[in-house]
């Protein structure tokens, strides 16, 4: 586990001398959005934050991938808010890749660092202030919560990356390992937000073609990413959106980790469409 910050934007703008060619990409089964993109210009403002900034990088989009957004928020001292989530349905995942706040969850209160995570379920009562001198920086996951009669809805948790249980694959003499925060039995739970760690040469040896949503941000490394029929070098900071059964698959480059926050859609029958 890294014992300093996870890559988070830096702002600011380029120089008028720099080439524009970059790795970002759109397409009709993946996008790849790299960190040079997230600069001070593509940033939001959002009601009832204050001294925060976000860069958004996903939401849903007919089409492509529909059931969750995730933000970068960037928090600056004294910033917060005590009105955060404004949709009553949905749920999230809070992930602090860079320094620390205050989470009130109801009559709870809790200090979160550097690799803290927190879920928040559909209708939770939360806060966040930044009550440090330095920025906090957290990736914010949302999803309209999936009831389903006779099973219970989940209850907020809060935890720490150290203190998950870290899974390894199969027949992979742990360079491919996956940190879960949820038991992938749980019922209760519809997404998923883990943290997939490959050591230098580790692979994920097959296309991986599935139903599941994803949404990757990488924390630290680099690795070379198969996605639908393109190969794709990406590095800490970079996002990798992905709609649903997109081939996937990537070898670890070194000379490190290759760590990134892994979004997905589980748990749940596919809806159908009805004739009009």
């Amino acid at each position: 586990m890294t014992t300093a910050p996870y890559y988070s934007p830096k702002g600011g703008l380029p120089p008028q001398t720099q080439l524009l060619t970059d790795r970002a990409m759109f397409t009709e089964s993946y996008a790849v959005i790299p960190k040079g993109t997230m600069t001070d210009i593509v940033t939001s403002y959002l009601p009832h934050w204050e001294k925060t900034r976000a860069w958004v990088l996903a939401r849903p989009m007919s089409g492509f991938a529909e059931t969750f957004s995730q933000y970068i928020m960037e928090v600056a001292p004294g910033g917060g808010s005590t009105r955060p989530e404004p949709d009553a349905t949905a749920q999230g995942v809070l992930f602090i890749v860079d320094g620390g706040f205050t989470l009130r969850i109801g009559d709870e209160t809790h200090r979160l660092k550097t690799g803290g995570y927190a879920y928040l379920p559909a209708s939770c009562e939360w806060a966040l202030s930044n009550d440090t001198d330095a920025p906090a920086t957290f990736h914010w996951v949302r999803k309209t919560y999936q009831a389903v009669d006779g099973i219970d809805a989940p209850e907020p948790f809060v935890t720490h990356e150290a203190d998950a249980t870290k899974i390894e694959m199969p027949d992979t003499d742990g360079k491919w390992a996956t940190t879960r925060f949820v038991e992938p039995t749980d019922m209760r739970h519809d997404m998923h937000v883990n943290i997939v760690t490959l050591e230098p040469g580790g692979v994920i040896p097959f296309a991986e073609t599935h139903v599941m949503e994803h949404g990757l941000y990488v924390l630290e490394g680099k690795a070379v990413y198969r996605l639908n029929q393109d190969w794709v070098e990406v590095e800490a900071g970079d996002f990798m959106w992905l709609r649903a059964f997109c081939p996937q698959a990537c070898y670890a480059g070194g000379p490190g980790p290759f760590r990134y926050l892994l979004y997905k859609d589980v748990n749940r029958h596919m809806p159908l469409g009805r004739p009009k």
